[in-house]
């Protein structure tokens, strides 16, 4: 059955009216660029002067798209979404680390997460960032092919090691585990750490998740070459497929160093770029398992469309629909309801530590077009409906 975007009552049912309200009124704020922008350097400089906002932070953003500090924090949310047919995926959003212990920290967090994920149905997937579990600045030498120290080879063995008993656990457990991708220039290294990964765990079935940003425009080649060495070499391909999120940062960077940027040149470019992704990927389905991350009715509709075209069963295990936690419920609740596999990405973790992770949510909210406008529309419908119905 193809979903209903317009439904706000199934959209909104599990917000209560004053949930409600504070959605309008955080939507509101971050529909006006110039206030995100002051907004988000006022809170950075609160927070590195260590003045006391995290109240406040936490009763009105964090509340909004973060599922609590800690896993026992969301874990009435995780079951309150269940109740209507969403699963969740908790994502340790802490940022910015740079020490072995915090590194370690990280991924032994992820470890506990996947016996978590073992024992809920409402959890079919763990999660975490290459960044959670080494130096972004040894990821970006290795991917630049910069000679590395005796020390920094030690170090990157360390990370190897960290991808290695994550993903030997997750495939022993039988978990599928979703890598986030990040900045193009420590990415390569990252891939190529995957890669080993998906050679290693996913013979019989997708257990290991890369991340494809489709707002690059080489991705869609790499996916090519992806699948031509799961052919040949007999592994699958456990794709999450998003558009991005580090797009002015890219952009930035590759003008202030003069090559040319690797985000697709328009929004139109990236949108056929994702859905040529997505289509190559419904072709060769004995390859790949898909997780469509996408905000995007469009999309998501055509994946939709493109399973019932291959009569692919709405809850087939090898495709995943996620939004995140706080963003885009008419499409999470609604995909749902019709009886496809749908997740929120849950964040969590200490105000402060998540705070690098809620600035870029508010600062992509006002960046991509449509999004915030889009958010409040329907918003403003289920405030109207409920009036009517009391």
């Amino acid at each position: 059955m193809r979903p209903n975007f317009e439904n706000t009552a199934i959209a909104f049912e599990l917000k209560s009216d004053s949930q409600l309200e504070r959605a309008y009124f955080l939507f509101k704020m971050i529909s006006i660029e110039p206030l995100v922008k002051i907004g988000t350097t006022l809170t950075n400089v609160a927070i590195k002067a260590h003045l006391p906002v995290e109240g406040l932070i936490r009763t009105t953003v964090f509340d909004h798209f973060c599922g609590g500090v800690n896993e026992k924090d969301c874990l009435p949310i995780i079951d309150n979404m269940y109740g209507n047919g969403v699963c969740s995926v908790l994502d340790y959003s802490a940022e910015g680390k740079s020490v072995d212990n915090q590194f370690d920290f990280a991924m032994e967090k992820t470890l506990e997460i996947l016996d978590f994920v073992k024992e809920k149905d409402a959890l079919p997937f763990a999660v975490f960032k290459p960044t959670g579990f080494g130096r972004f600045k040894l990821f970006e030498k290795v991917t630049a092919g910069t000679k590395l120290t005796e020390k920094e080879q030690a170090e990157w063995g360390r990370i190897v090691n960290r991808f290695e008993k994550v993903c030997q656990k997750a495939h022993n457990l039988d978990v599928s585990l979703l890598i986030d991708a990040e900045e193009s220039w420590m990415q390569d290294a990252a891939d190529d750490l995957v890669l080993d990964m998906m050679r290693k765990y996913n013979k019989e079935k997708a257990v290991v998740f890369n991340t494809f940003q489709m707002y690059r425009w080489d991705r869609m080649g790499y996916i090519i070459k992806l699948h031509e060495a799961a052919k040949e070499e007999g592994f699958k391909i456990g794709a999450k497929v998003v558009r991005g999120a580090y797009m002015e940062k890219e952009n930035d960077r590759a003008d202030d160093k003069g090559y040319e940027s690797p985000i697709c040149k328009s929004k139109r470019l990236t949108d056929e770029n994702f859905d040529a992704a997505i289509d190559y990927m419904m072709e060769h389905l004995e390859y790949f398992s898909i997780f469509a991350g996408t905000h995007n009715e469009q999309s998501t509709l055509k994946l939709v469309d493109l399973m019932e075209e291959r009569k692919v069963p709405e809850n087939d295990a090898r495709i995943w629909f996620g939004q995140l936690f706080g963003m885009s419920d008419h499409i999470t609740y609604n995909l749902a309801a019709s009886g496809y596999n749908s997740v929120k990405y849950i964040p969590y973790g200490p105000v402060r530590d998540v705070m690098p992770y809620l600035i870029r949510r508010a600062e992509e909210n006002t960046s991509v077009a449509g999004q915030t406008s889009r958010e409040l529309t329907l918003i403003t419908k289920e405030r109207k409906r409920r009036k009517m119905a009391d």
